[in-house]
Formats: structure tokens, sequence, C-alpha cells
């Protein structure tokens, strides 16, 4: 079932300023210069709000863990991109021996090509959550009919070939739009980004990302990690794979668990 959709303060303010700018023009058309200034502004201001993954201004978007899940000592495990046939199944054997749950923002058309592959993500005990059908680098610049065609397919891509419906959608690359909560709030998705990142995808330096990841490591943290578009370290190591058995280990050190984000839904 849909969800209903609250606008934040500055999509409100936003839709006002519009509003008064058209009518300022129509009353007094000399003032256009300085409408069209206003909304100029304001259209930036929204621009740099969807360029930056953690920020809420645009909707609800969850950067950490709810509290209770942080008072528990929990954390969240997220990895992104796949299903990849090389690297998906190192991880989750990983995560199978250090008795670790993870959330995986799998894409759509990657589920259709990989299904038993995503299958055994859920039937480890992880969850798998949207990540978009295409995961196209233009995903930010489309408006609210095709971003809900985009994200309904990964929708009812994932719940045909793994049997349940995500909760939680990530924006490729975390960047987004005005456009994006509405349509996420139809579809019943919870937005969701990090509070650490380790540009995995970039750094092919494992010792350098698990640092990244686990310095100051605490209760509420989402990491991200990446089993799709992994980088390589110079053995031609996934860097995500080389990484875990480290970040996994300094969890288990700080007495941390990991555990999904719909096992941490208030």
């Amino acid at each position: 079932m849909p969800r209903r959709w609250h606008p934040g303060a500055l999509i409100r303010i936003s839709a006002a300023l519009h509003a008064a700018a058209a009518a300022g023009v129509a009353l007094r058309p000399e003032a256009w210069p300085w409408a069209a200034g206003a909304v100029a502004a304001n259209h930036g201001l929204l621009t740099a709000a969807g360029l930056l993954p953690r920020c809420s201004l645009l909707g609800t978007n969850w950067t950490r863990l709810p509290g209770a899940a942080a008072a528990r000592g929990e954390i969240a495990l997220t990895i992104d991109d796949g299903p990849d046939p090389d690297v998906t199944p190192r991880v989750l054997d990983l995560l199978d021996t250090h008795r670790a749950r993870a959330t995986f923002f799998v894409i759509g058309g990657l589920v259709r090509e990989h299904p038993a592959l995503a299958r055994e993500i859920v039937a480890r005990g992880h969850a798998i959550e949207n990540h978009s059908e295409h995961h196209l680098k233009t995903f930010s610049l489309h408006g609210p009919r095709w971003l809900a065609r985009e994200i309904g397919a990964a929708q009812d891509t994932i719940a045909e070939v793994c049997g349940r419906t995500p909760r939680f959608f990530r924006a490729p690359a975390g960047l987004r739009n005005p456009f994006l909560e509405p349509v996420l709030a139809r579809l019943d998705l919870q937005l969701a980004s990090w509070s650490r990142r380790a540009y995995d995808t970039r750094t092919g330096d494992a010792a350098k990302v698990c640092q990244r990841l686990s310095d100051g490591l605490a209760a509420g943290d989402i990491l991200l990690l990446h089993d799709g578009n992994a980088a390589r370290t110079s053995s031609g190591m996934p860097v995500i794979v080389d990484v875990l058995p480290h970040l996994l280990a300094a969890c288990a050190a700080a007495g941390l668990e990991t555990v999904t984000l719909t096992a941490a839904i208030p």
C-alpha cells in the first residue's frame, strides 16, 4: 500500500515561491528579472540538495539506523550494484563465515540475468532491496513518470524473482531530484543512504577502504560497499572480498551486530 507523501519545508517553500513569482510577474511584468532570479536560486538549492546523498531536504532519508537499533548495538552493512556472478558468491560465503547479515541493493536488470544468485541472497538470510532497474547515470535527471517506471520495474523484477517486495530504495550514486520522494511514497519505499562510505568502486587499496569504514565505527552506522562495479586490489581481488573479513572482525571486537535494514524498522 502507498504511504502518504509529506512534502518537507524546502518543497513547500519552493512551491510557494514559484506561485508567488508567477503571480508577481502577472501583476507587475517589469518585475520579471527579480522573479526569474529568485526561481533560479531556488532551483540551484534544490539541485544542491539532490547532489548530497545524505541530505534529507527532499524527503525522508535513512542515513543512520533508528535510535532503538543503535541502542541495541546494531549496524547495517549495505552492498550495492549486484548481483555479480563472480563477486557476490564470495561475499555471501564471507558473511556466512562471520555470521553477519547484510542488505543488498540490487539492480533489477542484473536480477533477471542472475535469478538463482538473487534468490540465494535471500535464502542465506539477507535482505534484497531496490537500486533501480538499470542503474543509469542520468537517473536524477528524469521526471516523475520515468522514475515511477524505472523504480516500479525493479520492484516487480525483485518481487517476481525473489518472492519479496523491497521496502527500501537507494538512488544510483545517491543522486536524486524533488520528484523522487512522491514516487517512493506511492511505492511504499523508504530512501536509504549511509553514514559511512569507502569509495570502493574507485579505491583499490583495501586497507584504506577498511580504515574509512572502521575508524570511529559506532552503533547505528549504515556502511556502504559494492559487490558490483567493485574496484580491484593490486592482486586483482575485488576490494570488498579483501575488506570484509577485517571489517567484520572490527565489528565483532566493538560488540556491534550487523542487521538488515528491514530488521531495524521501528
